[in-house]
């Protein structure tokens, strides 16, 4: 019965958007409903309480949550999250909201994307999510002067599927996936930076699948696996060696053992280390330079 109760109380409150905004700024993606939906998924909801992961589900108003870094180590760069969850749930802790701080750590302001799932009837799996992740990508631009991002340092970052989204939308900004609503539309949809942990779906029989078109316009990447991952390493790899042979800048890291779904919490796994592996990156990349 207790159980049940704290079920209830749980998706009223990740429903009411507590969970996701903590007193944060939160804004919703669409001014209105969202491409193509008609009100057929039911209410969002935790799926499941138990463990110690968040799992949201049934998510048809998509938003974004700003966590910003203190102002005295504010690098200007910013950094659009995905999390993962196989594109039927979403980690919205684990994939979320503790990357979006480990972001702060690094002077880098985190955005989190409650992206739509479960994958909607007749349509790629990926097509809503990618709608989302491009007019969120153009909102950060909107937002980037009383944000205080640098429009020309925002990256995405992905786990699982969310890192299939985040190499989606690293591919085709080119294009709009959904009609113009607004001014906001105009702007430019591509992330200057690429992160991908553990990523799923990237991989086909004879190379990356359709969806992941690499050019020579992609952005730089960082990419982290685990070679025992049930995911397997090679959607990492294969994306690493496309954009090497379009000679784009990428860093790639094949850990040993660690599994799937380790997000960044601290574990015996060399898997681990790839947050700090991640920041040196970037740092090299003078991502993390702060502007004048």
């Amino acid at each position: 019965m207790k159980n049940a109760i704290l079920l209830a109380v749980v998706a009223v409150l990740t429903a009411s958007g507590v969970f996701a905004a903590e007193g944060r700024p939160t804004l919703d993606v669409w001014p209105g409903a969202a491409p193509g939906e008609n009100g057929d998924i039911g209410p969002e909801h935790v799926s499941d309480a138990s463990g110690n992961i968040q799992r949201l589900a049934n998510v048809s108003k998509p938003t974004l949550t700003v966590y910003k870094p203190d102002k005295a180590k504010d690098t200007g760069a910013a950094i659009l999250i995905c999390p993962g969850g196989g594109y039927s749930i979403l980690a919205m802790d684990l994939e979320g909201e503790e990357v979006a701080k480990w972001a702060n750590s690094l002077g880098v302001t985190g955005i989190v994307l409650k992206y739509r799932v479960p994958a909607r009837k007749g349509q790629p799996k990926h097509l809503a999510p990618l709608q989302d992740a491009q007019r969120a990508m153009r909102l950060v631009r909107a937002n980037a002067k009383e944000w205080q991002i640098d429009p020309k340092r925002i990256g995405i970052l992905g786990f699982s599927a969310g890192g299939h989204l985040a190499a989606v939308a690293s591919n085709n900004f080119a294009k709009s996936f959904y009609d113009p609503i607004d001014d906001t539309d105009k702007l430019n949809c591509r992330p200057d930076f690429t992160v991908l942990v553990y990523p799923a779906y990237l991989t086909a029989p004879d190379g990356l699948v359709a969806e992941v078109p690499v050019s020579a316009n992609t952005p730089p990447a960082f990419l982290a696996h685990a070679s025992d991952d049930g995911i397997s390493a090679e959607n990492s790899v294969g994306y690493y060696l496309a954009l090497k042979r379009n000679k784009i800048p990428a860093e790639l890291h094949i850990y040993a053992h660690g599994g799937h779904g380790f997000g960044l919490r601290p574990s015996e796994a060399p898997t681990c280390t790839w947050p700090e592996r991640c920041g040196q990156w970037m740092k090299a990349m003078r991502l993390l330079e702060s502007q004048p």
